[in-house]
């Protein structure tokens, strides 16, 4: 008995530390929206998901000046490289950066367990420079050190740190695009995925191109099925002109990769390849469970299966055709004007009827939770020592790990008193 006590015991003490020590890098950096494309990146390549299922990790965050020419010039796939490269397999700090013995190390990184990345060119060099000031670069022998520390956004010891660097991390050749998905047959994907009505559409009116050449950059196609076209309420696409079949067509495919888990966490409307200056062509997302469903604001469809998820390429089938309100339906009109009451027959006690009871405004939006303050002086200047020794910022994360800590704590104590009476009464 007072064995499988023990080992309850070492089992409960586990589950306590594995959900204290839990983060999510998504959390953290949409405290600040310096970091918006950064984040939305990790998102869109899965990162997020393999930063949070690590225990030990150090993310080199990097603001949205310095990250949007990286997202302007080369494809998802070369994205998702450069990032995985600023993701360390280990816990720095503001203290540890500057207690690095010799002033120089290499660090393995998320790019090399990868098996792409020969050599070192999936480890950084983060070397203590003088004046202060923390470097880092690619591991490659010759690299610059072109990027420096800037300030630390958040860590949870030793868990994660989150640090923010003045620039992205370019190793040699990593910038070199894969075989473009362009290359991939999508019509014969769609097709033996049950969609040929949709392939031979997309086929016949030159759509496939469009998807073709969006695909390296990012694209998530909704493909009804055959039955969704033979569905009851399904308009005559005879009957619409050239131009509106185009945009119908678009309106199944967004231009940027969206796998599952962006799908379940999109709060905002997505665009479509038909939004353009006449129209917002987009669709809204609600989850039930395991369940995604698109909206038009005209029909719904249920998500159904996935056919592809391949950065950066994703296609998923949909039970009914996308219908959006710029072709097939009208918006909400605004409500009609009270008719006045009629001259005749006045009220023969003129007792005033009482005020309709409005409803409360809505409460204004929150503003964003401020940004942490760059360190004065040099750039590897320590951030406050409040901060460093809270060792949380910013201070809401701080909070729901405290609390989740508290209650883990109460729970696990309470535990073992029920178990272990003897030894809380020694």
């Amino acid at each position: 008995m007072a064995h499988n006590r023990h080992h309850l015991l070492l089992l409960l003490v586990a589950v306590f530390y594995a959900t204290v020590s839990a983060h999510n890098i998504t959390e953290i950096l949409n405290a600040d929206p310096n970091y918006s494309q950064f984040n939305s990146y990790l998102s869109q390549t899965k990162l997020a998901d393999e930063i949070n299922s690590r225990t030990t990790i150090t993310v080199l965050a990097i603001p949205n000046s310095e990250f949007s020419s990286l997202t302007q010039n080369h494809p998802l796939s070369v994205i998702k490289k450069v990032l995985s490269l600023h993701i360390l397999l280990d816990y720095f700090d503001n203290k540890k950066l500057h207690q690095i013995t010799d002033g120089t190390t290499l660090t393995t990184t998320l790019y090399q367990t990868t098996g792409n990345a020969e050599g070192n060119i999936g480890s950084v060099n983060i070397t203590d420079l003088r004046g202060g000031k923390v470097g880092f670069g690619s591991a490659v022998p010759g690299s610059k050190l072109d990027s420096t520390y800037t300030k630390s956004v958040q860590q949870i010891p030793y868990n994660i740190s989150v640090l923010e660097i003045s620039a992205p991390i370019i190793a040699p050749g990593i910038l070199t695009a894969p075989a473009p998905s362009s290359s991939l047959n999508i019509t014969a994907l769609l097709e033996k995925a049950g969609c040929k009505t949709f392939a031979n559409l997309i086929q016949s009116n030159g759509v496939v191109k469009t998807f073709q050449s969006t695909a390296d950059k990012g694209l998530t196609i909704f493909a009804p099925s055959d039955e969704a076209f033979k569905a009851k309420g399904v308009p005559d696409l005879s009957k619409l002109s050239n131009a509106e079949i185009v945009s119908l067509l678009q309106y199944h495919a967004a231009a940027k990769y969206l796998p599952v888990g962006s799908l379940k966490t999109s709060k905002d409307a997505i665009s479509t390849l038909a939004t353009n200056g006449a129209g917002k062509y987009d669709l809204t997302v609600s989850v039930a469970g395991d369940s995604v469903t698109l909206h038009t604001g005209v029909d719904s469809s249920r998500v159904a299966d996935t056919v592809l998820d391949s950065t950066p390429l994703s296609i998923y089938t949909v039970d009914n055709v996308l219908l959006p309100t710029e072709l097939f339906g009208k918006a909400p009109s605004p409500a009609p004007a009270l008719a006045p009451e009629p001259a005749s027959a006045p009220s023969p006690t003129p007792a005033s009827a009482p005020s309709p009871v409005e409803a409360p405004s809505p409460l204004p939006a929150s503003p964003p939770a401020p940004a942490g303050d760059v360190p004065a002086g040099a750039p590897a200047d320590a951030p406050s020592a409040e901060a460093e020794r809270s060792g949380t910022s910013p201070k809401s994360a701080s909070v729901r790990v405290e609390a989740s800590s508290a209650i883990l704590t109460l729970t696990v104590a309470a535990l073992c008193a029920v178990l272990f009476p003897t030894v809380f009464m020694s």
